[in-house]
């Protein structure tokens, strides 16, 4: 049965799901493998949004013909069914390191995707210098007319730029992705701060894939993955932020091209290095760092610990207060019980516009680099949170368990609350069919 991946190489969320597809296919643990497929306007018109009511990509068919959309579910529904080369280790027996992926991936996913759009658009602008908005064009024209001639290609994703971004006055009247910034809380006001954001957490990533290949050891996992969104499709692969991460973070660079499944100089998972034995013979060890093999004893190394408290210090905060709010508009007029919610999206949903600006119901106050600002609240957070719920109660579940969780969450500021996630969620869970999500009754 071989999987097909509708997907564009620009999209954050295509890179996070392509570069897991490949590590199961090239562990032998894909069946039959994997396709990855170029989801073209008439691909996502004509087959993604009539099969699964969303155009957005990555996108996934299965064998049998039926459709996995969203990269967190693309990767939740191949591990239960290929678990020999599994990437997120076993809440039950490893439950610190479990809980480290899914805290990782929340952070990349959803707290990154902010600098990580910021870099891509800003530098597009008019008379921002260093500028790659021919570069950004060439990609988006890759697909929006794919197969044309280059010069036709790079006209396509020009057109694209001003007919549905209105690039050219992008300050002053935001649409498109440039609105969807806005509603994200990046605004001239904020940008720096959160620019300084991605430099500090890219500077204590160089600090650990200076010891360890990947977040867990010598293996990639569900954090690596996550990291890729904004570290490959964007940071990586842009022209202007490209060049940073070459020249400034080159141990980071090393490990996107690692982790992508590239063949690099330092070699990658299932890679061997040999060395040359007494009688000259090939004597064969593992190509990454800790044996190739995660680290042993439910071991999470300090350098990625303070990875993850980046999430407690700059995310949870805006996470709690989704919660609340999220709950609050439930319960309010303005909602029927087991109705419809905002999904994932980069600017405030259409049907809940008026909800999800200024000062609406689904607006809330959150702090980036000191700074005070306002953004959406985006209930797809909840079921994210829903999914972590369910990693931290099978890890709380024994004795043993529950108290290393503890000790290792309460060592970060505002650590312990997560230990009260299942309460908080009480009155703010979701269901996600697709891409869409609706209140629970």
């Amino acid at each position: 049965m071989t999987y097909r991946l509708f997907s564009w190489e620009l999209s954050y969320f295509s890179g996070k799901a392509r570069a897991y597809l490949r590590y199961k296919e090239r562990m032998g643990d894909l069946g039959e493998g994997f396709e990855d497929v170029l989801a073209t306007p008439e691909l996502v018109g004509g087959l993604l949004t009539p099969a699964t009511g969303s155009g957005a990509v990555p996108q996934m068919q299965t064998g049998d013909g039926s459709w996995v959309q969203d990269s967190s579910d693309i990767i939740d529904f191949i591990e239960a069914r290929h678990d020999e080369a599994p990437v997120i280790p076993s809440a039950a027996h490893a439950p610190r390191q479990a809980l480290a992926c899914y805290l990782v991936e929340l952070l990349a996913d959803e707290w990154m995707v902010v600098p990580g759009f910021w870099e891509r658009w800003y530098y597009s602008l008019p008379d921002i210098e260093p500028n790659h908005v021919d570069y950004n064009a060439m990609q988006w024209g890759s697909v929006f007319a794919a197969g044309a001639p280059g010069n036709e290609r790079l006209a396509a994703g020009a057109g694209v730029f001003e007919n549905l971004f209105g690039i050219s006055e992008a300050r002053s009247n935001p649409r498109g992705v440039y609105a969807g910034l806005v509603h994200l809380g990046c605004t001239e006001a904020t940008e720096q701060a959160w620019w300084a954001s991605m430099e500090n957490i890219l500077g204590l990533l160089d600090a650990h894939f200076g010891v360890h290949d990947f977040l867990l050891g010598g293996l990639p996992s569900l954090g690596d993955f996550g990291l890729l969104g904004p570290l490959y499709a964007h940071l990586y692969r842009d022209a202007t932020s490209g060049f940073m991460l070459r020249t400034q973070h080159p141990i980071v660079s090393e490990w996107v091209e690692r982790t992508n499944g590239n063949n690099v100089s330092a070699r990658s998972y299932g890679q061997k290095l040999y060395s040359l034995g007494a009688g000259g013979e090939l004597v064969a060890r593992p190509a990454t760092s800790d044996g190739g093999q995660w680290l042993p004893d439910d071991r999470v190394a300090p350098s990625l610990d303070a990875v993850v408290a980046v999430f407690f210090e700059e995310m949870w905060p805006m996470l709690a207060s989704t919660m609340e709010k999220t709950a609050a508009f439930i319960a309010s007029d303005a909602h029927e019980p087991g109705g419809g919610l905002p999904g994932k999206t980069f600017t405030a949903d259409p049907p809940w516009y008026a909800h999800q600006t200024g000062d609406g119901a689904l607006t809330h106050d959150f702090e980036i680099g000191g700074i005070q600002a306002r953004r959406m609240v985006t209930p797809y957070h909840v079921w994210m949170l829903q999914r972590l719920a369910r990693v931290l109660a099978e890890a709380r579940a024994g004795e043993a368990g529950r108290a290393s969780v503890t000790t290792w969450l309460e060592q970060f500021p505002n650590g312990g609350e997560l230990l009260e996630l299942d309460d908080r969620l009480a009155d703010c869970r979701v269901r996600k069919e697709g891409a869409r999500l609706f209140s629970v009754r």
